[in-house]
């Protein structure tokens, strides 16, 4: 790599402020485990400083599903019983491809990045993240005086 490589890069990871290092440690923590595709996801930067995490939870309920914040760590929990326990008895699958098994996913996150919030639209629950950069950590111009 040459001098001007190395700058992009450095300019790269000094934009990013902490949030490309959320996406490799994701990458790193699941990409050794086992079954880690359920339930599939999607994660999405929808602006400068927005970004959304999108699950596929078709078949839960609301109240099967938790979304808690600790430790700058997002925990996604699914508790699929709960559908499972209420079905009709009369009912019989010929074919269930719609899996409800109990799930946990968890997403560490970067500095500065905050739950904004979360909601369920057309089987997929969607959450929203914000990076919120301190006004002390954000970039500032200094004025040049020149003295005479």
């Amino acid at each position: 790599m040459n001098n001007n490589q190395i700058s992009r890069i450095e300019a790269l990871n000094r934009a990013l402020v902490g949030f490309d290092t959320m996406f490799d440690t994701m990458e790193r923590r699941f990409s050794n485990s086992v079954g880690n595709n359920y339930p599939p996801h999607n994660i999405l930067k929808t602006g400068e400083n927005q970004y959304e995490i999108q699950i596929a939870v078709t078949g839960f309920e609301k109240n099967e599903i938790a979304v808690t914040v600790e430790s700058n760590v997002l925990t996604i929990r699914g508790d699929g019983e709960e559908s499972v326990r209420h079905e009709n008895p009369d009912i019989v699958y010929l074919h269930r491809g719609l899996a409800t098994r109990d799930f946990v996913r968890e997403f560490p996150l970067a500095e500065h990045i905050e739950v904004k919030g979360a909601e369920i639209k057309n089987g997929m629950l969607i959450v929203k993240l914000f990076r919120n950069i301190p006004d002390s950590e954000k970039p500032r111009v200094i004025d040049i005086v020149e003295v005479k």
